[in-house]
């Protein structure tokens, strides 16, 4: 059953690396059409939601200026190439969260450039791939991106993350995830980068069926709902406000080694 809710179309750009579904037959027979689309489709089952696909082989990795422009919420799931995505379209991802888009990173997203570069850290964490249990308990119920999925839901075969996570300390905890080897991960985080939002969630390995799983695509619905922008746009500038445009009457009282109206480097 489709979802249906009387408001403006929250524009979801889903990026994908689109590597994995190229190269291994696996991945391949889980998400014939690519994650990204099975992604895009899950979200699609609520009229809330305007998606797009993009992948790293298409021009500007399908995220020129114009996309990037005309979107609300984009997700990111990268893994194999992450040192192939070009820094400028990077420093375009980084402008665009400032004024207010919202960002989703997904699983090995942790270690693309443009999280480590929102981040300011390492991104770094321990990892196993043995098909093992993990069970992603809600640490942060009245969270908006929480609603719906009760006190936990579990994944019966997924790749382990371990802590240390090296990450700054998440604005937001929503899960925190448990695996059968014994490991715990903070899964679940939200961080304000300018006006623009950013959740981490954890799972998403390629080799299991993780974004066919109906808890996986409503925690997808509600982060996008919880990302999409707000406000007016943080813009990345530093104008020079003259002397007669201060909100109160101003003299010179001193001395200046700048040029009246230069923007000057701050």
């Amino acid at each position: 059953m489709r979802e249906t809710v009387a408001m403006q179309a929250i524009r979801v750009t889903v990026w994908g690396e689109n590597v994995h579904e190229q190269k291994h037959e696996l991945v391949r027979t889980i998400y014939p059409t690519g994650m990204h689309r099975c992604i895009a489709d899950g979200l699609s089952e609520s009229d809330e939601f305007l998606t797009r696909t993009a992948t790293l082989q298409e021009p500007e990795h399908g995220l020129s200026e114009q996309m990037l422009a005309d979107t609300d919420v984009l997700t990111w799931w990268g893994h194999a190439a992450h040192g192939q995505v070009e820094d400028a379209v990077v420093e375009r991802v980084q402008k665009r969260v400032w004024e207010g888009m919202g960002l989703i990173v997904l699983h090995s997203g942790h270690y693309s450039k443009i999280f480590k570069r929102l981040m300011g850290t390492a991104c770094s964490l321990r990892w196993r791939e043995a098909g093992e249990k993990e069970r992603l308990w809600v640490c942060n119920p009245g969270h908006p991106i929480a609603q719906g999925i009760g006190d936990c839901f579990e994944l019966p075969n997924t790749e382990m993350y371990g802590e240390p996570f090296a990450i700054p300390t998440p604005d937001e905890q929503v899960f925190i995830s448990w695996f059968q080897g014994g490991e715990v991960f903070r899964s679940g985080c939200t961080w304000k980068r300018g006006n623009g939002k950013i959740f981490y969630f954890r799972p998403g390995h390629e080799s299991y069926p993780i974004f066919h799983h109906p808890m996986v695509k409503l925690v997808l619905k509600n982060a996008c709902r919880w990302a999409r922008p707000e406000g007016s746009q943080w813009i990345d500038r530093c104008p020079n406000i003259p002397i007669g445009e201060a909100p109160e009457p101003l003299a010179k009282q001193g001395p200046s080694i700048h040029q009246p109206g230069e923007e000057g480097l701050r």
